[in-house]
């Protein structure tokens, strides 16, 4: 009854000065009364009133299959342990105690507790996570401050990009303890699928390192162990032709008034690396460079090249100055047109090649091309070290890379 008709009906009884006025108004309120409360109880959930808190009860027989700690809180709280709530049409209870987190939702009372009972019975706590050891990230980061005094300023960009790429967006936010040697198997077995076998192998070596460090300092299990990945051959280059040869002096010479047409030159006939032509110096009969393969800390490693008869043929289309002062990209963008299935480094590889070719000791090209072992050369690295050769002998053996192209 709305509060009008029940003002209005009041009103009307009252006017008719009857003697049964008073019990008819009684029966009145006591009739609106009546229909409030029906209406409270019909638009009332089942479960009580808001703010209420409401507990789902339990038999016997159900808390016999519950696991040991829920029946032991249980009946530390008399049965009321588990809440819930009605919300949105649904019943739904959220159980979130020693380490458990056990969510359900259910239309009714009776599901919302056999649901209850199924996913608390296959439940597992949540480990608590150990902060005394630190992140991926954070002690990458650490691990890197490290190798930056240690290491060559192009292995900490080769490291950046790898750790930046690929170790930081998977492993960076867990805990050194909980990365699992299954974590880092399929992470790279997913790579090798991928057709990315020499990313993998390199994100490899970068995690055996970071881990050694990471098992010493903080006593934990290194997880790359037992890391396995197919084997890899690394593709080598192949030295040019003695046609391709030909081809790459002839355009060196239409060009040789460019900077790149110079550094080709100069990486053919000397068999240097790129990143070494910065260093280059020439005294007319020989060139002299600084080794780039040394470890940090070390002193610069000279090494000096005779100028040989092949090279001096094509000497006068050769400015050392520009060959010294090349853009790199552009070097190789020229190079890949040029021959677009070699690479650059292939320069170096020829150079090698027709020495070995010519007939010069071996240990000799090795001290040209500035390496520290030769698997084709039988001489221990200890004999080597004790050998001095005279400037005179290592200029006769650059009299023997003489050839026709």
């Amino acid at each position: 009854m709305k509060q009008q008709e029940l003002t209005t009906l009041l009103d009307f009884i009252q006017k008719q000065n009857s003697p049964d006025t008073d019990e008819l108004v009684a029966i009145v309120l006591k009739m609106a009364a009546d229909s409030a409360a029906l209406k409270t109880v019909k638009n009332k959930p089942q479960d009580g009133g808001k703010g209420e808190k409401k507990f789902l009860k339990f038999t016997k027989q159900e808390i016999d299959i519950m696991p040991a700690y829920l029946k032991q809180i249980l009946l530390m709280y008399n049965g009321n342990a588990v809440t819930y709530r009605y919300h949105n049409g649904s019943y739904e209870t959220r159980y979130r105690r020693d380490g458990y987190r056990v969510e359900v939702y259910a239309p009714d009372l009776r599901t919302l507790k056999t649901r209850f009972l199924d996913k608390i019975a296959n439940a597992k706590p949540a480990e608590k996570e150990d902060t005394s050891v630190p992140l991926f990230k954070d002690f990458v980061a650490e691990w890197m401050k490290v190798k930056t005094i240690t290491v060559k300023e192009s292995t900490i960009k080769s490291y950046s990009l790898l750790i930046d790429a690929h170790l930081k967006p998977t492993f960076g936010n867990k805990r050194i303890n909980a990365i699992t040697r299954t974590d880092v198997q399929s992470y790279l077995s997913d790579l090798v699928n991928q057709d990315k076998n020499r990313t993998a192998q390199k994100l490899k070596q970068l995690l055996g390192a970071i881990f050694d460090v990471a098992a010493e300092d903080y006593g934990i299990k290194s997880p790359m162990a037992k890391v396995e990945l197919p084997h890899y051959e690394v593709k080598k280059g192949t030295s040019l032709t003695k046609a391709e040869e030909r081809k790459l002096v002839d355009f060196c010479i239409a060009h040789r008034g460019s900077e790149a047409a110079s550094a080709m030159l100069v990486l053919m006939y000397f068999g240097l690396r790129r990143s070494e032509l910065k260093t280059i110096q020439t005294d007319g009969e020989s060139l002299t460079c600084i080794t780039s393969k040394t470890k940090l800390g070390r002193g610069d490693v000279k090494r000096t090249i005779p100028f040989t008869p092949v090279f001096k043929r094509v000497l006068p289309y050769v400015d050392f100055e520009k060959a010294k002062n090349v853009n790199v990209n552009t070097l190789g963008t020229t190079f890949k047109r040029l021959f677009p299935a070699h690479h650059l480094h292939e320069l170096r590889y020829s150079f090698i090649t027709r020495a070995k070719e010519a007939g010069c000791n071996q240990e000799v090209v090795m001290i040209w091309a500035g390496h520290s072992f030769d698997k084709d050369c039988v001489t221990s690295v200890i004999d080597r070290g004790y050998t001095d050769y005279s400037k005179e002998y290592l200029f006769k053996e650059a009299q023997k890379i003489d050839y026709e192209f």
